[in-house]
């Protein structure tokens, strides 16, 4: 992987850190190799997890480091919204003896990684060509919801794309029709709040079939996010097949309403580790009817391609870039 990447001298650790799984690469001479995916939960620490890395990549530890990680950015301390690590930004890089360590957000990281994707990584999904220099969304499901985007100004003859870091899934999740109200209601008893990521990710399915059996009256089984998926796909089961359904349906919805108030005619991005997988289902889904049915501005919304991101380590170009390219980050 080397395409539209910094050439920087010496060596770089590169760590893509969700909710279930650490991703790892060594980053010189303008290429990222060696990458390798960890489970998050057969390590106590982050730094357990990178030594582990090191060891099986036969490398020792290098001098800086970027880290991507699905949490929240406020400070010093971090803490994962969907794994037990927590830690001290300043506290890991003395542990690792890094000189320089920068932690940024996951989809921060995936935001700065767009514009030197592969177009072969890349499946379009409806709309005609983006538009240049303007805004682009950001949004995947995956064991969260992760959002984002990239913002252009131009400074003097050159143009500056900015990424955001924020927790839009955790916005209020909204129904679009009486069925999905009826879910919302029923999965309202269960939780204080119910953020769009409590539907919309791998454990939101999930909660999406349990919910659908009770309104069903049927008994749920105790089924994890991959089985719900495949009982859909092979219509095996009524209630897994309405809930794959539901989950593309309202990420559309959710999907249009992040276009619309980022105004992203320059394209809306999908990422995350459950939509590649589902391939032409996708693409027949209600995803792209219901991206665009906003009443008045639907056609606002129908020229705007959706790009669905199919690559195997896509935050490792906006980690190597995170060191020259300007973005919200913490870095010690």
């Amino acid at each position: 992987m080397s395409s539209g990447l910094p050439n920087l001298f010496g060596l770089s650790l590169l760590a893509d850190i969700g909710g279930t799984n650490a991703r790892f690469a060594i980053f010189a001479n303008g290429a990222v190799t060696d990458m390798r995916t960890l489970e998050a939960s057969h390590y106590p620490t982050i730094a357990d997890a990178a030594r582990a890395y090191l060891a099986q990549a036969g490398s020792s530890m290098p001098q800086s480091a970027a880290i991507a990680i699905a949490a929240p950015l406020t400070g010093d301390e971090v803490r994962m919204t969907n794994h037990a690590w927590r830690f001290s930004i300043a506290a890991l890089r003395q542990e690792l003896g890094l000189s320089r360590l920068i932690v940024l957000n996951d989809f921060t990281a995936l935001a700065m990684a767009l514009l030197h994707l592969p177009r072969g990584e890349l499946r379009q999904l409806g709309g005609t060509t983006p538009s240049d220099a303007a805004p682009i969304a950001l949004l995947g499901p995956g064991t969260g919801l992760g959002v984002s985007g990239l913002i252009p100004y131009r400074q003097a003859q050159q143009m500056i794309w900015i990424p955001l870091q924020g927790e839009g899934g955790h916005a209020t999740l909204a129904a679009a029709t009486s069925r999905e109200a009826a879910v919302i209601e029923t999965l309202r008893v269960r939780f204080q709040h119910l953020s769009t990521e409590r539907v919309i990710s791998g454990p939101g399915l999930v909660h999406l079939y349990t919910a659908l059996c009770s309104l069903d009256r049927v008994t749920a089984r105790t089924l994890e996010p991959s089985e719900v998926t495949d009982q859909a796909l092979s219509n095996s089961d009524a209630q897994c097949v309405e809930a794959l359904r539901m989950f593309c349906a309202m990420l559309g919805t959710f999907a249009g309403n992040l276009a619309l108030t980022l105004g992203a005619v320059g394209g809306v991005y999908i990422g995350g580790g459950i939509v590649p997988r589902l391939g032409d289902y996708f693409v027949r889904s209600e995803f792209r009817p219901r991206f665009e049915d906003k009443g008045r501005y639907r056609e606002y919304l129908a020229p705007i391609p959706v790009f669905v991101i199919d690559s195997p380590a896509p935050a490792f170009y906006g980690l190597a870039r995170a060191f020259v390219d300007p973005g919200p980050r913490i870095e010690v």
